[in-house]
């Protein structure tokens, strides 16, 4: 069978990245025929070189079409155009193929995967990654009136008429049928985490680690991600503030990039040591990060939208044993609180964040190890991407025999 994935934005486990897709698709091609069209807007983000660009057995087309993270609404929106332009001319192109997955986000990749499903006559498959347009628009992305009822009929457009639709997160699913697609064509599949590359967190690697980072016999709390507008960076760094000030045993580490760098960079400048902005990770190197930790953030603004997203950064730092702090209402809330492995804190409050991280600390040695361990049975059981490698595969086969 022959796979055409649309997706904008590719990387692999050298980058600074989830690369969820690069797990997914390594998977995949081992029994299908696998061509991607995608940028290269990561590869010169890559840290190493110990993987491949792309794995065996998967053909890569791309388009020249730059990209960060730092990228005001306007350049987003060319960026986003000139994909869709090119990967629906390409598409068109490319040998024809048996299903189509189309990866949002931008939407505007779905959209181009779907018109060229439309064209040559084959189903294709939706993956949601995050809730488009809904997000755009209510970080004030889409200023006009006229163009979010656009985005939102084009959004149903699609949802209709993809053979199948593949939302991130229990939420996302939930919004999915109540816009009344039925729920026989929609299926879950969580972000996840990679298991085989966690298992590189061995404790001598991570006393290593430690020992490099002159971080013995302290408590480390850790936000790992992107400092983007969406991820209240500002509350954090006010938090990180204040709990190095009280207590003379701990750093915060910020490991990441993104808009809010500078702000990351002045609080470690103002905190020398105690505050520290260690910069982008290779996804294979992110675990020891996370495992060399006591508490790991996961934090994003107060916006509805945001409750229903799947952040890389809950299923990495359970992977390894690291108990997190979520600040969205949703899903991830009600998971910490069933499984025990984690804690609340409404998104943007300051002085919640901080007495709860106090509190934490406090603690008996212990607590926070045993809760960590409960959300790593968590991940061993549910979160493997080679597990949800194997059911989107199922899925994309389905539907290409439906055709």
């Amino acid at each position: 069978m022959h796979i055409a994935v649309f997706s904008q934005y590719h990387t692999n486990p050298d980058c600074p990245a989830t690369s969820r897709h690069y797990t997914l698709l390594a998977h995949i091609a081992k029994k299908h025929r696998v061509t991607l069209l995608t940028t290269p807007a990561w590869k010169a983000q890559r840290l190493t070189k110990d993987f491949p660009w792309v794995p065996a057995g998967v053909e890569i087309r791309e388009a020249n079409v730059p990209y960060e993270n730092k990228m005001g609404p306007a350049r987003r929106a060319l960026a986003f155009a000139h994909y869709a332009a090119w990967a629906m001319r390409e598409g068109l192109r490319i040998d024809k193929p048996d299903v189509i997955w189309g990866i949002s986000t931008p939407l505007t990749a779905a959209w181009a995967a779907a018109h060229v499903a439309q064209q040559r006559r084959v189903p294709w498959v939706f993956e949601v990654q995050d809730l488009w347009p809904s997000f755009p628009i209510a970080m004030g992305a889409v200023p006009t009136k006229l163009a979010r009822q656009q985005l939102y009929q084009l959004e149903k457009r699609l949802y209709k008429s993809a053979g199948h639709i593949l939302p991130l997160s229990p939420d996302m699913t939930r919004y999915v049928a109540d816009l009344g697609i039925t729920p026989a064509k929609v299926t879950t599949v969580l972000n996840g985490t990679d298991l085989e590359l966690a298992t590189r967190a061995t404790p001598d690697a991570v006393a290593m680690l430690r020992q490099e980072q002159d971080l013995l016999d302290r408590r480390v709390i850790l936000y790992a991600g992107t400092f983007g507008r969406a991820n209240d960076i500002p509350t954090l760094v006010a938090v990180a503030e204040s709990v190095v000030a009280a207590d003379a045993d701990v750093v915060w580490l910020f490991l990441g990039h993104g808009f809010f760098e500078p702000l990351v960079a002045a609080a470690a400048a103002r905190w020398p040591g105690r505050i520290r902005l260690v910069g982008g990770q290779a996804r294979h190197e992110v675990f020891r990060w996370f495992a060399l930790a006591d508490i790991s953030i996961v934090s994003f603004l107060g916006l509805p939208v945001l409750n229903s997203n799947s952040p890389a950064k809950l299923y990495d730092s359970l992977a390894v044993g690291t108990p997190v702090i979520v600040t969205n209402e949703g899903w991830t809330k009600a998971l910490v609180a069933q499984y025990d492995c984690g804690w609340y804190v409404p998104a943007g409050d300051v002085n919640a964040l901080t007495v709860q991280l106090q509190t934490l600390l406090a603690q008996p040695p212990g607590y926070l190890a045993a809760a960590g361990a409960r959300g790593q049975q968590l991940a061993r059981a549910e979160f493997d991407r080679q597990q949800l490698a194997s059911q989107v595969q199922e899925i994309l086969e389905a539907v290409a025999e439906k055709k």
